[in-house]
């Protein structure tokens, strides 16, 4: 499968929206200490559910070891993730809801952070186990984009936004780079009426690949999360969660990180489509309450760069 096809399956939308962008923001040092990116203000009808993406550049002008990113949410944001590219999938400050999250010929996004809660933060390790923090970089002018989902379920018209800071780490700090890995089923397909429908897939991790953070994302009709060291037999659960839209992380530190034995990460979802949707087959989509994902999320170290694996196959 080529990576165009990859990216519009984890991140598409074609959805035709009128949007305002606002834009990002630093320090005086040129956000050298870290930078703030507040997303565009979005208009949302009762009951109206959205994807879209808000595309820039961040403003540091140096490279950036990231210690924290913290992250707030409006009332209507459903949930966000911030990717960053090799670069501009479209001109910085566009928002748009057409083919969200496209390659645009740049190749695979990087996942960087994500919050699916009003208020959230990622606090990266102090200690790598040898002294060293842990930093992931985001290098000078980097382009980027947040992907939106945006869910409106009151009786009244709302305004939705997302703010994101970063902090870096001191530019005089040696450091151990992290950077996420990332899986994502796309052949998804619950049959009508189906009650514990497991959809299973595994990857390959990188050979001394520590992590100290795991997670996992689903839809609604989703009733189990699971990520296991191992093959699908595995009994090693390394996360689960019976939260589909908040369903919390696994977090280690130093000095016990979590690596996988096998190098073999299986993610699998558990589904029960027996709601609404039960006259239909469910298959991988954008929407939280008709379709469905399955992905595990985490981050590594050390690493080079950010990973995604595709069904059972890493892509980049």
């Amino acid at each position: 499968m080529h990576h165009e096809r990859i990216i519009k399956t984890l991140g598409g939308s074609i959805l035709a929206l009128a949007l305002s962008a606002c834009g990002a923001g630093g320090g005086g040092d040129g956000g050298n200490n870290g930078f703030q990116i507040q997303g565009p203000e979005i208009d949302l009808q009762p009951g109206q559910e959205i994807t879209t993406c808000y595309y820039f550049r961040t403003p540091n002008t140096a490279t950036l070891a990231i210690k924290r990113w913290r992250s707030s949410m409006t009332p209507g944001v459903h949930d966000m993730t911030m990717f960053t590219t090799t670069d501009d999938v479209m001109p910085p400050g566009t928002v748009s809801a057409t083919d969200c999250g496209g390659s645009g010929g740049v190749g695979v996004p990087a996942w960087t952070y994500a919050a699916d809660t009003p208020e959230a933060e990622l606090t990266l390790p102090g200690d790598d186990g040898a002294g060293r923090p842990l930093g992931m970089e985001v290098p000078a002018n980097q382009a980027a984009y947040f992907r939106m989902h945006f869910l409106n379920s009151g009786a009244e018209p709302i305004k939705a936004r997302v703010t994101l800071n970063a902090e870096a780490r001191a530019a005089n700090v040696a450091y151990t780079r992290t950077a996420a890995y990332v899986t994502f089923n796309g052949a998804i397909d619950i049959p009508p009426n189906a009650v514990g429908e497991v959809e299973s897939q595994t990857c390959t991790t990188p050979v001394g690949a520590k992590f100290w953070w795991m997670s996992t994302h689903a839809h609604k009709q989703a009733v189990q999360t699971t990520v296991k060291d191992g093959l699908p037999t595995s009994t090693d659960i390394v996360f689960a969660s019976t939260d589909w839209e908040h369903p919390g992380a696994a977090v280690f530190a130093a000095p016990v990180f979590h690596s996988f034995a096998t190098n073999k990460l299986t993610y699998e979802c558990t589904y029960n489509n027996n709601g609404a949707n039960a006259n239909r087959t469910i298959q991988t989509g954008d929407s939280a309450l008709d379709d469905e994902q399955c992905m595990a999320v985490g981050y590594y170290f050390p690493a080079t760069k950010s990973l995604l694996c595709f069904n059972s196959t890493v892509v980049n």
